[in-house]
C-alpha cells in the first residue's frame, strides 16, 4: 500500500514542478498580439481568396498592421472589399491609402463554336488542366479557352460561367471582385485582370494565339494575326505587337476605338460602349448611305 502512496506523491510532485516550469516559461516567452490585428481582420470581408497576395485575410491584416508601423500601407489592397473597405482600414490605422481603380477579370478568347470549330473529341478527365496537358484540346487552337470550367470552380463569388452556346468562359462584371482566382486557375493564361474602365468600358485583344497569320486564321476566324495595323493606328502608343500577338496596355489606352475599326479579323473587343448611331441621310433620297450624291 505504501508503494502506491509513494507513487502518487512522486507523480504529483512531478506534475506540480512541470506546471510551475510551464507557467514560468509561458510568462517569459509570451507573445503579445497587437489588438489592431483583430480589428483590421474584422473589417476585411473574410473571403480568404488570396487575391491580395496573402494566404488569407489574416495574412493581409498582419501585413497592414506592420505596414502602418513602418509608415505606409501602399501596395496592400483587398480586391474583394475594394476602396471602401481599405478606406475603413486606413482610418483605423491612421494611414492614408491611395485610391485604386476597380479591376475586372477578362477572358481573352472569342473562339466560339462558330469561329473555332471542333476538329477532335476529347475523352478523359474533364478539366482544363488535364485537357491542356493532352495537347490543343478539341479545336485546332492551342491557345484558346478549353471550356471545362476550372475557372468556374475556382471562383468563390459565382462571377464566371461557361456559356453553353459558345463554349467559352464569360465573366459577370457585377459579381467579379477581381480576386484573381480564375486567373491562377486557367492553364492557358487567357484570363487577365484589367481596369474596369469608366462606365465599365474597355478595349482589349480577345485572342492569345501566337501562331503566324495563316496558321492562326486556320484555327480561328477571329484570331489576331499580328499584322500591326492596330499598333500603327493607335495615337497613344497603347498597343504593341510581340510574338505575332497584339496587346493593349490599359494604362495607356484612351478608349478611342480606332484600333477596333482597323482590325481585319475583328479580334479586338470594345465592351459596354453605346451602339453606333445610324448615319444621317444627307442626300435626302432615303438611301441611308450618308452620302450626298443621289443614288440611281
Amino acid at each position: 500500500m505504501s508503494f502506491i502512496v509513494i507513487a502518487v506523491i512522486v507523480l504529483g510532485a512531478i506534475g506540480l514542478v512541470a506546471a510551475i516550469v510551464l507557467y514560468v516559461l509561458s510568462k517569459k516567452f509570451a507573445v503579445q498580439e497587437d489588438p489592431r490585428l483583430g480589428e483590421v481582420a474584422a473589417l476585411l470581408p473574410g473571403a480568404n481568396c488570396g487575391g491580395c497576395g496573402f494566404p488569407g485575410c489574416g495574412g493581409l491584416a498582419d501585413a497592414l498592421v506592420k505596414g502602418a508601423d513602418a509608415g505606409s500601407i501602399d501596395g496592400l489592397f483587398c480586391p474583394v472589399g475594394g476602396s471602401a473597405v481599405m478606406g475603413e482600414v486606413a482610418d483605423l490605422l491612421g494611414m492614408a491609402v491611395a485610391n485604386s481603380e476597380p479591376m475586372v477579370a477578362v477572358v481573352r478568347c472569342n473562339g466560339t463554336c462558330e469561329n473555332r470549330p471542333k476538329v477532335s473529341e476529347y475523352s478523359g478527365l474533364r478539366t482544363c488542366t488535364a485537357m491542356n496537358a493532352c495537347g490543343a484540346g478539341e479545336t485546332a487552337c492551342g491557345y484558346g479557352c478549353l471550356g471545362c470550367g476550372d475557372c468556374v470552380s475556382a471562383c468563390q463569388f459565382g462571377a464566371i460561367y461557361i456559356n453553353p452556346e459558345t463554349g467559352i468562359a464569360e465573366v459577370d462584371e457585377e459579381k467579379c471582385t477581381s480576386c484573381g482566382a480564375c486567373v491562377k486557375a486557367c492553364p492557358r493564361n487567357i484570363i487577365e485582370l484589367r481596369k474596369k474602365g469608366p462606365k465599365g468600358r474597355r478595349v482589349y485583344v480577345s485572342c492569345m494565339n501566337r501562331d503566324k497569320g495563316p496558321a492562326a486564321m486556320k484555327a480561328c476566324k477571329v484570331s489576331c494575326i499580328g499584322c500591326g495595323k492596330c499598333e500603327k493606328e493607335c495615337p497613344f502608343g497603347a498597343i504593341k505587337v510581340e510574338g505575332n500577338l497584339s496587346y493593349i496596355d490599359f494604362n495607356l489606352c484612351r478608349l478611342c476605338r480606332k484600333c477596333v475599326n482597323v482590325c481585319p479579323t475583328h479580334a479586338i473587343e470594345a465592351v459596354n460602349f453605346p451602339a453606333p448611331k445610324p448615319k444621317a441621310d444627307k442626300c435626302g433620297t432615303g438611301c441611308g448611305d450618308g452620302k450626298c450624291g443621289i443614288r440611281k
